[in-house]
């Protein structure tokens, strides 16, 4: 007799990480791709009815309002998607009886820690961005006992705006570009993510991990190798985070640690740097 597969429902579905992971998930679990059009998640009568219907196993909860600079300037929308749309999926999934895996992110962290941040550490947000998914990860775990908040960080990958692709377009025309060399991170790739989330689907853990490629650089490093794959002649030059004119803070340093992923998963992701090739090449 065929094992039935788990069904998983995926909110965010036309976004760049909910592209990537219908493409990985489908494989394995009878997937449901939804987005906006489909149910806002800000409107919990919507999203409620939604999730209802469809009585998933899983719901994976990738929708979120990204954009970190816009964010301060829409601080409402930013609460009312990342925040009170996190309360409306979980009060959803509470009635349906599934579990929840939540896209959380780095930026719930200050970046004042010098080595990378467990998943037992205190979070600090110092932007708007941060603060809201940070309040996103509290409503969760006050109304859900089945849960998983997955804590990722710089995010690329096909169908969607992202670093990658804005240094390969600016490259393309330009002899020269500058690019912060004091924030410190993880690049992840959207594909080795989705891989990574039918991993703790099987597994099954409850609380919070995190899940980015390994290794950890600047942007500056990240870019300069952007261009050396593609061949590029332009010239990458550093320059300080107080030179960028822009709204929201960032933490300087928001490496994730993967030992919790490794040792619930058997295996870490890939390092950034062979990521990138996988993306590029």
């Amino acid at each position: 007799m065929k094992e039935t597969r788990q069904k998983v429902l995926l909110t965010g579905a036309r976004g760049m990480l909910g592209w990537a992971a219908t493409k990985e998930l489908n494989l394995d679990y009878q997937l449901i791709g939804i987005d906006i059009e489909d149910a806002d998640i800000s409107d919990e009568s919507q999203i409620k009815e939604e999730i209802f219907k469809i009585q998933p196993d899983v719901v994976v909860h990738t929708a979120a309002y990204t954009e970190v600079d816009n964010c301060e300037k829409n601080k409402e929308l930013t609460y009312r998607v990342n925040a009170k749309g996190a309360e409306n999926v979980a009060q959803a999934c509470k009635l349906s009886h599934s579990k929840l895996i939540y896209i959380s992110t780095d930026f719930v962290f200050d970046g004042k820690k010098n080595s990378p941040y467990t998943e037992e550490d205190a979070t600090n947000p110092i932007n708007t961005y941060g603060w809201s998914k940070l309040e996103g990860e509290k409503q969760i775990q006050s109304i859900l006992q089945n849960y998983l908040i997955v804590r990722t960080a710089w995010l690329y990958g096909p169908h969607g705006r992202n670093f990658v692709d804005t240094i390969l377009q600016k490259a393309s025309s330009q002899k020269e570009l500058t690019v912060v060399d004091d924030q410190i991170g993880c690049p992840t790739y959207t594909t080795e993510l989705a891989r990574a989330l039918g991993i703790l689907i099987k597994k099954n853990p409850i609380g919070i991990v995190n899940v980015t490629n390994t290794g950890a650089c600047s942007w500056y490093d990240f870019a300069k190798r952007i261009v050396e794959l593609r061949g590029l002649p332009t010239t990458i030059t550093p320059i300080k985070s107080n030179q960028l004119d822009r709204l929201a803070k960032r933490p300087s340093y928001s490496v994730l640690s993967p030992d919790k992923f490794k040792s619930l998963a058997g295996c870490t992701l890939q390092s950034w740097d062979e990521a990138l090739k996988e993306y590029l090449l």
